[in-house]
């Protein structure tokens, strides 16, 4: 009979987000797949689960996805853990979990922490409809070609961004969108330095640069009009 894969979401900072499920699972399986052993280690060693750990990055994502199947196929269970957040979203584990599919493999998600949609909760702007676009590309060209390809769309932009370019790509949006549109930049969700910061872009960008651009970054960018109106 074969094994199962197992989709974990990690905590995104505060360990206290681990839910009693997280920890069953874990307990449970007979294989762990991670992104980072060290980082995974340090977390099964705060809950003093002791299950084998085998690597699996955007390197080897490919030839592993076929090994670690083979080994569900033989009756092993397995879960797939990122650094944080959810695996295979911007993360490894898009190719594994497809490859479950195509041999009749279980796929179980274990939901949890996610920075993307606890950013847009948090943000105050439109979350009726919105586009996760993942991080940015790294050449400017490309920013600019993804800025200008979604700048009419209906709903709320949602985007990852590295501490290294943070400051140049609200610049970049600001220079395309105008000044005067709403964004909310987040940085360290959940963590003890958490900074969730709204507004029109010319007050956000200032804001973020005289801060400490240290950290994990999640960009959230209003529809073209839209306005902080009181409720009153």
């Amino acid at each position: 009979m074969s094994g199962r894969l197992f989709l974990v979401a990690s905590p995104i900072g505060n360990l206290r987000d681990i839910s009693s499920r997280f920890a069953e699972v874990l307990t449970s399986v007979d294989l762990i797949a991670c992104e980072d052993t060290r980082i995974t280690s340090r977390l099964l060693g705060h809950l003093n689960i002791t299950v084998p750990l085998t690597s699996y990055r955007e390197e080897n994502e490919r030839g592993k996805s076929i090994e670690l199947c083979h080994k569900m196929q033989q009756g092993q269970s397995i879960a797939l853990l990122s650094d944080a957040g959810y695996p295979s979203i911007s993360d490894p584990g898009f190719r594994l979990v497809r490859e479950c599919h195509m041999n009749d493999i279980q796929v179980v998600p274990i939901p949890g922490p996610n920075a993307a949609i606890t950013a847009l909760a948090a943000s105050g702007l439109p979350t009726h409809q919105f586009l996760f676009l993942g991080f940015f590309p790294k050449k400017k060209n490309a920013v600019l070609q993804v800025l200008e390809e979604w700048k009419d769309f209906s709903g709320s932009l949602v985007f990852y961004e590295s501490k290294y370019k943070i400051v140049k790509t609200l610049e970049l949006i600001q220079s395309t969108y105008g000044e005067e549109r709403l964004v909310c930049v987040t940085r360290e969700l959940t963590k003890v330095h958490e900074s969730i910061i709204s507004g029109p872009i010319k007050i956000v960008r200032q804001a973020v640069s005289e801060k400490s651009t240290k950290g994990e970054f999640t960009l959230v960018i209003a529809p073209t009009g839209y306005q902080f109106e009181s409720t009153k």
